[in-house]
Formats: C-alpha cells, sequence, structure tokens
C-alpha cells in the first residue's frame, strides 16, 4: 500500500512514472469528453472518499473528475457532519471505517498531525490533497506542466518561485531535490523557509538559491511561480504583510528580467501578488496548469491503488 503525503517521502523515479502515465493519460483522452471513462477502465468499483477541513475549489473538482475518469466513485465528507472532532468518535475508530468503506481517502487538513495520524490507522491509502507543510499534488502536477509547455525535462530549466513560504513552495522545494532542478527563491528575508527545510535540502546534497530581491530571483528563469500572499487562514498582520511584499508584487518589469519565453504560473486563488498585465497575457498558463491537476492526479491515485504501470 502506497500513501502520498509528501514528494520529499516518495522515490523520484515513482515521481517520474507518476507523470510518464499522466502524460499517456492526457493524450488517450484527446477526443473523450468530461465523464466519459478511461478505456481500460482501471479503477472500477473504486471508492474515493474525500475529506474538507479547508475550502476547495480546484483539488475537489480535480479529484472528482479523475477518478471518475478511471472508472469509480467518490463521495466528500464534510467535518462537520462526523462525529470526529466532537468528542463523539475517535480518528483511530473513525480511520476504521473509512477503511471499511472506501479504498482510498484524501485529505485536505489544517492539520499536519492528523495526516500521520490518519496513515497510522488506516489500511487504505491516504492522500494529502493539502496540509500546513505540504501540497504534493498541486506541484507534481506543476513539473507536468512545465515539461509539457517547455518539452523538455524540468532538469534543465531554471525555475523561480516569488512570493511567500508556504506548502506550496515547500512542495516546489522537494520537487526541485527528487528532479534535480534549478530553484531560485525571492521573498523578503523574514519570509525565507524554515530552516528545517532547507537542513533538508542540504542533507541531500542539493541547493536551493534566496534572494531579497525579485528582480535577482527572476534573472534568467525559463518558469516563474507564485502563490496568493495572503491565504485564507493567514494569522498574521494582513496590511503589514501586504506591504512587506510589495516590491514582489509580479508585473511586466520583473518578467522582463527572465527569458523572453518565461512561462508564469500560480496555483490559484490569486491576490495582489501578481499584475493583470502579467497574469492575463500569453505567458501566464494558469488555466493549463489548473486543468492538468485532473490528468496527473489520476495516476497518483494509480499509484496508490497499485494499478500505475
Amino acid at each position: 500500500m502506497r500513501h502520498f503525503i509528501n514528494l520529499k517521502d516518495v522515490p523520484a523515479k515513482d515521481l517520474r512514472q507518476i507523470l510518464i502515465d499522466a502524460k499517456k493519460r492526457k493524450q488517450k483522452r484527446a477526443k473523450l469528453s468530461t465523464l466519459q471513462v478511461d478505456k481500460d477502465i482501471p479503477l472500477k468499483g473504486k471508492l474515493l472518499i474525500q475529506m474538507f477541513e479547508k475550502s476547495s475549489l480546484r483539488t475537489r473538482l480535480s479529484f472528482y473528475l479523475a477518478i471518475k475518469q478511471l472508472g469509480g466513485g467518490a463521495i466528500t465528507l464534510r467535518p462537520n457532519e462526523l462525529h470526529l472532532g466532537k468528542g463523539d468518535e475517535s480518528l483511530e475508530d473513525t480511520a476504521k471505517i473509512l477503511s471499511i468503506y472506501g479504498d482510498g481517502f484524501m485529505l485536505r487538513t489544517d492539520n499536519d498531525h492528523k495526516v500521520d495520524s490518519f496513515k497510522k490507522y488506516l489500511s487504505i491509502p491516504i492522500i494529502n490533497g493539502l496540509s500546513p507543510l505540504s501540497h504534493p499534488t498541486q506541484v507534481l502536477s506543476d513539473v507536468f506542466t512545465v515539461e509539457e509547455i517547455k518539452k523538455k525535462p524540468i532538469s534543465k530549466l531554471n525555475i523561480t518561485w516569488i512570493g511567500d513560504s508556504n506548502n506550496v513552495l515547500n512542495s516546489l522545494i522537494a520537487a526541485s531535490v527528487k528532479f534535480s532542478f534549478k530553484l531560485n527563491i525571492g521573498c523578503p528575508k523574514k519570509y525565507e523557509p524554515k530552516k528545517f527545510i532547507l537542513d533538508w535540502v542540504k542533507n541531500n546534497n542539493k541547493k536551493i538559491y534566496l534572494f531579497n530581491d525579485a528582480r535577482k530571483a527572476a534573472a534568467n528563469a525559463d518558469v516563474i511561480f507564485s502563490d496568493k500572499v495572503i491565504s485564507l487562514n493567514d494569522k498574521v498582520k494582513k496590511n503589514s504583510k501586504v506591504k512587506d511584499f510589495e516590491k514582489f508584487k509580479i508585473d511586466k518589469k520583473i518578467m522582463s528580467f527572465a527569458k523572453e519565453d518565461c512561462t508564469f504560473l500560480h496555483c490559484l486563488p490569486r491576490g495582489s501578488e501578481v499584475k493583470d498585465e502579467v497574469f492575463k497575457n500569453n505567458q501566464s498558463k494558469v488555466w493549463l496548469q489548473a486543468l492538468n491537476r485532473v490528468h496527473v492526479q489520476k495516476s497518483i491515485l494509480l499509484y496508490c491503488f497499485g494499478k500505475l504501470r
């Protein structure tokens, strides 16, 4: 049984195999409509149980379509509809019930410890749909999108992140180690990645490059990533944080330091961290990026269900 919780815990060869499978499946779906099932119906009769403790649009829709296109089904649970967390049923007992009824469990949570606890008690695979420290399904899909656009392995590209150090960046850092690509990070000094993240990179004999100047971070970039500076549950002085990132707002000037054909990507939803002149121009591929979540998550499901070939 394979879980998908953090990119750093998945072997690089397995991550590459997921991407290879996703590419094949996307090509084979070119003439199929949204709810038509893949011809090999690899997950016929399988049920994915989803639980969202945080708001979700792309993760919710993409996982629903992913399991449906593979021939299975999905049911979505809301935490306030369960006994879990109200003192009526332990997490261990909830996990055992999920294991009885479902074949896989996707959790989007505000607590990394909860992911680890479910992993301990589940007898079915768990997929991390987002947690405070990690967003592995998003970033693996982003790697897929980058390689699709640039038509070359990401290891041959210069990747830049401009914005806050958050769960998406943590997973992008893990991806930079697994796929061996150069990663520049541009953010204010006090918003740099946590020491334990940087130590993990160092312990894996890799290096990322930190800049407190967005222009320097963007220099010679093939792809520039960003994310919302103020997230939904960000417990900070929001006006102060927005001010701190004022010089990191992505506009045409910052993009001009990158390569001429530089691609802009954003996992959405967006805020004030990118101007329309970038977000809405031809360099921006955010809608393709969102669509590809379905294709990659299908192959992640197959990986966890032991059906990846």
